[in-house]
């Protein structure tokens, strides 16, 4: 059985972080959202997974190649962005007859890859759904069940009569194909496969499986600071042998250190964290659960770091603090930058996504920052702010609204 996955769209709920790269690179305890995935399959048996890009999809052929691990990879380049349907209906004349789809800003398990496949199997249908539970059923694809038969999918249903959510990963057989011919355009003026699905629930050949294993629905910024927290408490770290971690430098619980990175005399972490290749860490700095650090940064004097984000190449110089944050790469906080993650009022932090301000559920959060931005010192950024990539913040200025570039 051969895997597709769809990886081709920008992910504009996710901007500035997405104006530089595709959702699915996005770094999580570590590795892109997609490379996890990738493993998953591979752990499953799977040997061929297509990839459908789009949106910068250089940075995904240039991250993955051919190869990963023993699964080999072929990419399908969906030029315009017309939905969910239209995208699967580019492996048309490429796959076999029974093939996985999942979306690709998912970070799932081989455990729930495998459950999906063998229910399959078991029931000899045309199209499986993995469904999950959720909290929020208002916010997704709401399944009707009969059994293990699909009945009905609701979109964002106000009234749901169930907390059982299409999960957005699927088996099918070619049928798939003739159902996509007949959808015509949604709303969103997209090809949507939840419409393909419906054709194929009146004739009764669709089932929905509840499959154990991980999934995480990584769509909005706060679900990565979350999918980072999840993650990472059921990794097994530890320090490389070729990490330098100096005299009085303080390792408390599991913490991964790449390859020449240097922990810095005074330097207190707690784990779970992860710290990639080539960093310098302190000296005097402390880094709190649930951060990661990636190849090539540099974390300052006296800096703190709490449950954020920090991706390659970006410095963090002295007496700084960047709390529930993900900052892009080649970021410069200039001595003193500060980013809030907590209201004077202690009330919900409300991120700007698509124009408008939008609650994030959480009591902490911090900044939003793409890639090369400089901050001049005493710089201080509120809380849910986003600054775009390129950006300059001048010295002494407080940041209470997002900062764009052209």
């Amino acid at each position: 059985m051969d895997a597709v996955i769809l990886a081709a769209g920008e992910g504009t709920r996710l901007r500035p972080l997405t104006s530089t790269r595709p959702k699915p690179m996005l770094p999580v305890a570590g590795k892109p959202i997609l490379e996890w995935d990738l493993e998953a399959l591979a752990e499953s048996g799977f040997k061929k997974a297509y990839l459908i890009v789009g949106y910068r999809k250089e940075k995904i052929e240039e991250y993955f190649g051919k190869r990963f691990k023993k699964l080999r990879l072929e990419y399908v380049i969906q030029r315009e962005q017309l939905g969910t349907a239209h995208a699967i209906s580019m492996v048309r004349d490429k796959v076999k007859d029974d093939f996985l789809v999942m979306n690709g800003d998912l970070i799932t398990s081989k455990e729930l890859i495998r459950d999906l496949v063998e229910n399959h199997g078991k029931n000899k249908a045309e199209a499986s759904l993995c469904l999950v539970k959720v909290k929020n059923p208002r916010e997704f694809g709401i399944v009707k069940l009969t059994g293990k038969k699909v009945e009905e999918i609701k979109e964002k249903p106000e009234k749901p009569e169930s907390d059982l959510a299409n999960a957005g990963i699927y088996v099918f057989t070619k049928s798939v194909f003739d159902a996509i011919d007949g959808i015509e355009k949604s709303k969103r003026l997209e090809y949507e496969i939840t419409d393909a699905i419906k054709i194929m629930i009146k004739e009764g050949k669709v089932y929905g499986f509840k499959s154990r294993g991980r999934w995480i629905d990584v769509g909005r910024p706060w679900d990565l600071i979350e999918a980072n927290e999840q993650i990472m408490e059921d990794m097994n770290l530890k320090p490389n042998r070729d990490a330098k971690i100096e005299k009085f430098a303080v390792i408390k619980g599991p913490v991964y250190i790449g390859e020449h990175t240097i922990i810095r005399s005074g330097s207190y972490i707690e784990g779970p964290c992860y710290i990639g290749e080539n960093c310098i860490i302190g000296p005097n700095s402390y880094i709190r659960r649930h951060s990661t650090i990636m190849d090539g940064a540099r974390i300052g004097n006296a800096v703190e770091i709490k449950n954020s984000i920090i991706m390659q190449k970006t410095h963090i110089c002295h007496l700084s603090y960047v709390g529930d944050s993900i900052i892009g790469e080649r970021c410069n906080l200039g001595a003193g930058t500060n980013i809030a993650n907590l209201r004077v009022d202690e009330g919900e932090v409300r991120v700007e996504i698509k124009n408008k301000l939008t609650g994030s559920g959480r009591r902490k959060f911090g900044c939003l920052m793409g890639d090369n931005v400089k901050t001049g010192i005493n710089v201080s950024i509120m809380p849910g702010r986003s600054i775009y990539p390129g950006a300059y913040v001048e010295a002494g200025s407080v940041v209470r609204n997002t900062i764009y570039t052209e």
